[in-house]
């Protein structure tokens, strides 16, 4: 009996161990994933062709091309808006992931030479599994961070946004088997709780009660609720009496409660039924990770916990900023506003014009590529889970637009761009974030920065409106920036000293519905000693 509990467990381990070896480039652009409808339409136009022509034996594959020619037909309508619901973008993973090669497999049963050559065409460019959960894990991600319990996320209700998208009990098993691989066991236990609650509820499905329960009981063993454990095991035994890793683990589970009782010096209640209530978002404690603040800044990404008093709201102003007197900006200054007083945070309004922004997504969308971040004991950029955009670097000789972004941005702040990074472009996708990070470096400095110095400045470009989540929060001090599209935001990393300013950690809030594009600049030490000179204290 004890055996057959470790050997599942032991599965589960190997197998995330497994995808993490094997990880692949996500989807983490919703600029990017809008291919992929269109991709999906071709393919529902491919599969029309096919049935025309074998009408009589395709009877199951045409109820396939009804549900998703209707289907893309929405979604192609309005590409990033479809995209920016993080259910579609889920959905749309697991689609081609799943379902396509489930039709494809139907379809070999009497082949037809055009529907499987357009297929192996387009396969090359489809989501491999490693992107599938990755697309899982990001409304995980988005579950965790704005407070969302399963079966509202189940019906498309997010916050400020209702819509007619659902996940069935075949997806919120994915779901949950998704983080079970993960070994996330608290995910694992809200999902498949909610896909045995809509299986209940009379909903049908491919998958059966037998395997949510099964999953289902282990991960709320893991949770260390045993009354429960046991309930949920009792439920699959009735069901299925044969099932061998059950009944074993039914009577471990007993015996693992009669001893706890025992230590404890209670008497155990047998009578007493275990709850039967559902798990909800909250009954078990979220585990702890790597990230100290993360209280703090998951509630600022909810607008909770934001210090904006009256005494500071007062210390704010606008004005115009024609660059002290700079030629470029004396007929038509700069609209500027205080975002925030200490430490100061500016924001400039019509930036970017409609025209340049989509100028900059048309160079920036073919090199989009996953964002790197340094790692600080090796100094080589890599990939991490705490930073899900794709990003490309756009030099200000390749068009006159960047050239003229550039000079606008150095016209604005009085800095110099020779030093400074190249313009960088951000998409953020389903889930897409960067967790609290320092712009700057910690001494020491990385080589690449022996050059220039450290980064002095941060210049950040919103490049869309955000429908929800997305803003720049500041979890030391309590702030939170919305994007607002053609605005730009600008704050010093460092003080006058050289010194980093802590204070200036932050982050990206994930983004719950849209599409959020920026660009930003980062100025660089090297060539600013005379625009702006050193102070006289370590904080000047």
């Amino acid at each position: 009996m004890r055996k057959c509990l470790l050997s599942f467990a032991s599965w589960a381990l190997l197998f995330c161990c497994c995808s993490w070896i094997t990880q692949a480039e996500v989807f983490t652009s919703i600029g990017q994933m809008t291919d992929l409808l269109y991709t999906e339409k071709e393919l529902v136009q491919s599969l029309r062709e096919y049935i025309k022509a074998e009408e009589s034996k395709l009877a199951a594959v045409k109820s396939w091309a009804t549900k998703l020619d209707a289907l893309t037909r929405t979604s192609t309508a309005d590409p990033e808006g479809y995209l920016g619901h993080p259910v579609n973008a889920y959905k749309l993973m697991k689609r081609l992931n799943t379902e396509w090669s489930e039709l494809e497999s139907l379809v070999l049963q009497n082949p037809s030479d055009g529907f499987i050559s357009n297929m192996s065409t387009h396969r090359q460019y489809f989501p491999d599994e490693e992107d599938k959960t990755g697309a899982a894990r990001a409304l995980m991600r988005l579950q965790d961070t704005y407070q969302l319990d399963s079966e509202a996320f189940s019906k498309g209700k997010l916050p400020g946004v209702h819509s007619n998208v659902i996940l069935t009990v075949d997806d919120c098993f994915d779901m949950g088997k998704t983080a079970y691989n993960d070994a996330d066991y608290y995910h694992a236990v809200l999902w498949m709780q909610q896909a045995l609650k809509q299986l209940d509820d009379g909903e049908e499905a491919v998958i059966s009660k037998v395997e949510i329960l099964d999953y289902l009981s282990y991960s709320v063993y893991q949770m260390e609720d045993l009354p429960r454990a046991i309930e949920l095991t009792r439920r699959l035994v009735a069901i299925d009496p044969s099932h061998q890793r059950a009944g074993g683990n039914l009577r471990y589970y007993e015996r693992l409660l009669l001893k706890q009782f025992s230590e404890q010096n209670q008497a155990q209640d047998q009578d007493q039924p275990a709850s039967e209530e559902p798990i909800q978002l909250g009954t078990y404690m979220r585990p702890k990770d790597h990230l100290p603040e993360r209280e703090s800044y998951e509630a600022l990404c909810r607008g909770e916990g934001v210090q904006m008093t009256e005494t500071r709201r007062s210390r704010l102003f606008c004005r115009y900023q024609d660059g002290y007197r700079n030629p470029r900006l004396l007929l038509k200054p700069m609209k500027e506003e205080d975002e925030w007083d200490s430490p100061h945070i500016v924001r400039y309004l019509e930036m970017l014009s409609d025209k340049e922004i989509e100028k900059i997504k048309e160079l920036a969308k073919p090199r989009l590529a996953r964002a790197t971040v340094r790692d600080p004991k090796t100094g080589v950029l890599t990939t991490a889970n705490y930073r899900v955009s794709k990003s490309a670097w756009l030099d200000g000789e390749e068009d006159p637009v960047i050239a003229r972004i550039n000079q606008r941005i150095e016209d604005i702040t009085g800095l110099t761009v020779d030093t400074a990074e190249l313009l960088q472009v951000a998409n953020y996708g389903v889930g897409g974030q960067y967790e609290p990070h320092f712009d700057f470096s910690r001494r020491p400095f990385d080589s690449n920065l022996k050059l220039d110095g450290n980064r002095l400045a941060t210049f950040l470009n919103y490049m869309s409106d955000v429908e929800a989540g997305g803003a720049t929060v500041f979890p030391d001090f309590g702030a939170a920036i919305r994007p607002r599209k053609g605005t730009s935001v600008f704050w010093y990393n460092l003080f006058r000293s050289g010194e980093g300013d802590y204070r200036t950690r932050h982050a990206a809030c994930p983004v719950l519905v849209g599409s959020k594009w920026v660009s930003n600049k980062w100025f660089h030490e090297r060539g600013q000693e005379f625009r702006r000179p050193c102070g006289l204290t370590e904080v000047d």
